[in-house]
């Protein structure tokens, strides 16, 4: 239909009015926190409680952040914390995209008596809430004497059912043409699912990547059983720790918080590319 002068009909460009207000809204919904922790972190904790709330602070108080690694004993077992959280979040997240993208790559392509069975089974499991086995677990932990340890918190998460659904339902789509080609130049499955199959999922593994090491990064409940040792705790329980001990100066756990959430910044935009993009499966595809 011809408008005249090009232009949309006004009902159109209500919506899209109401559409981009929404969006701003939301925007400043969810940065605004985030902007606060931010510039709180550079003020004294007798600034930020002003009111009205004085989003730039006369000067850059970088002692909040000092103190913060510190510690309120002075001894940086805030670094320790930050490597533990590192060391845990990035083995479960290398892990979980490992054998998921291998689970739901064989649930995807290969046709086996049972295979919706199997998928049905690892489905039922994301029904069970992990309060429901945080206690038998924990005793398992602790009767193969691996509580306060990397291997207690790592080896309960190293795959979840919801990383082998995100792959197996990407994994659908990926061409079959692309495989069978590869299959009749010689290729073995490992070298198929290794040199073509991962490579082009990027916008899964991402997706996964990202939620995965979210969910280990700011994992409070399973260390806080298993952990007992000021030296391998992780950040939450770093946190909780500061914020019981050093409760009444808010600059300092705003700067413990900011520093806190970087890893998670650094991973999304690093990752941002894949997670939006497609052209990978497209090159594959023409090829």
């Amino acid at each position: 239909m011809n408008y005249a002068k090009g232009k949309a009909p006004i009902g159109e460009r209500l919506a899209d009015i109401f559409i981009w207000l929404f969006l701003i809204l939301a925007c400043v919904f969810v940065v605004t926190p985030l902007l606060f922790m931010v510039t709180a972190s550079f003020m004294p904790a007798i600034d930020i409680m002003k009111l009205p709330y004085p989003w730039f602070s006369d000067h850059i108080h970088w002692q909040n952040y000092w103190n913060g690694l510190k510690g309120p004993d002075g001894s940086f077992i805030f670094v320790r914390n930050i490597l533990n959280s590192l060391v845990v979040a990035l083995s479960v997240t290398a892990t979980t995209v490992l054998l998921s993208s291998m689970s739901g790559y064989g649930l995807a392509k290969f046709q086996f008596k049972g295979r919706n069975l199997v998928f049905m089974l690892i489905m039922a499991t994301m029904m069970i809430p992990f309060e429901t086995i945080m206690i038998p677990l924990y005793m398992v932990v602790t009767k193969m004497g691996l509580h306060d340890s990397y291997a207690g918190l790592i080896l309960p998460f190293l795959t979840n059912a919801f990383g082998v659904f995100l792959m197996r339902q990407f994994l659908i789509t990926f061409p079959d043409e692309v495989l069978d080609a590869a299959r009749i130049d010689g290729a073995s499955e490992p070298r198929i699912f290794a040199n073509i199959v991962l490579p082009n999922s990027g916008p899964a593994i991402a997706t996964l990547a990202i939620l995965t090491f979210r969910s280990q990064w700011d994992n409070l409940l399973w260390p806080l059983l298993v952990v007992q040792s000021d030296e391998m705790k992780t950040i939450p329980l770093y946190i909780t720790k500061f914020m019981a001990e050093t409760h009444s100066d808010e600059g300092i756990m705003m700067a413990v918080a900011t520093m806190a959430s970087l890893p998670m910044f650094i991973l999304f935009f690093t990752m941002s590319n894949y997670f939006i993009s497609t052209e990978g499966l497209h090159s594959t595809v023409k090829g």
